[in-house]
């Protein structure tokens, strides 16, 4: 009895597993914007959840820099990206028909924090501090949005030059956690970084406010969003994407919305991030990845 027991539980994993593999390979992708395994964790927890709400076998595939993300994207290694609003819109620009379909509820109020370490002596204002000229400062990624592109339109509308002639030296982090670590070290005095990582991070206990604070925060703005293929129904079927679509606005597991620091999701569309776009024209950053 026991010998046939087991029999059975090995036979239906079996099939189980047969019927798994025969299932199509949905992938994914995120700009890498903070830490390696707090990323894991989040996106295998989507994987698990969009493979069991669309039918097919989502994984979840890690890249390296903002612009691996965008290439992978291109090149139909991934059908669907969480980027940030303008790596979003250079890959949409490599893609034609892919669409923004989903962004988090709070990506709708975007901010940049501008933060600084204690011995640069800058005092918090309610306008980007002119003391921050001569410091050193550290954007994020050269890619990121928030790290990036907003921080160096308003040092440029502020003191009308490019960040290299604003201070002694200008560094880029590679994502927000770093930039945190770069300014609480003293490395760089002056910074720039998500709002969510930094408020995430000092929740946790990851940040000593005596050594770095926040010095100005930038007005609102859209930023990330879900991306996908505008070719995704030829390769899985008619109204993948409707179904796809419907999938990340019903996402309501406390777990996955905590590790996102959002509380949930709402429809997007290419047009919410014309202003991103148009900036980074602006400014020259549109084809720098």
């Amino acid at each position: 009895m026991r010998y046939l027991t087991a029999l059975l539980a090995l036979l239906v994993s079996i099939g189980g597993f047969a019927a798994d593999t025969q299932r199509p390979q949905f992938t994914f992708t995120a700009i890498p914007d903070q830490n390696e395994a707090e990323l894991m964790r989040r996106f295998e927890q989507v994987a698990h959840y969009l493979s069991g709400q669309l039918g097919v076998n989502a994984r979840y595939i890690p890249v390296k820099s903002y612009p691996a993300a965008i290439t992978a994207f291109r090149n139909n290694q991934v059908q669907l990206a969480w980027f940030g609003g303008l790596s979003g819109v250079q890959a949409r620009r490599m893609v034609p028909g892919s669409e923004a379909i989903a962004q988090g509820y709070e990506d709708q109020f975007f901010k940049t924090y501008f933060i600084a370490h204690k011995s640069a002596g800058i005092t918090p204002g309610d306008e980007l501090p002119q003391a921050i000229a001569g410091k050193t400062f550290t954007f994020g990624s050269k890619g990121s949005t928030s790290g990036r592109l907003m921080p160096e339109f308003h040092i440029r509308k502020v003191f009308g030059k490019a960040p290299a002639q604003v201070f002694s030296r200008v560094g880029f982090s590679g994502d927000h956690s770093r930039t945190i670590a770069l300014v609480q070290s003293g490395a760089f005095e002056i910074g720039a970084l998500n709002y969510a990582v930094w408020d995430k991070a000092v929740v946790q206990g990851d940040v000593d406010t005596n050594q770095v604070s926040v010095i100005w925060t930038t007005p609102e703005y859209a930023d990330y969003q879900w991306t996908v293929r505008g070719d995704i129904d030829e390769h899985f079927g008619a109204g993948f994407k409707e179904q796809l679509g419907r999938a990340l606005l019903a996402i309501d597991d406390k777990r996955i919305l905590e590790s996102f620091s959002r509380s949930g999701f709402v429809p997007a569309d290419n047009d919410v991030y014309q202003a991103i776009k148009q900036t980074a024209q602006d400014i020259g950053l549109l084809d720098d990845f």
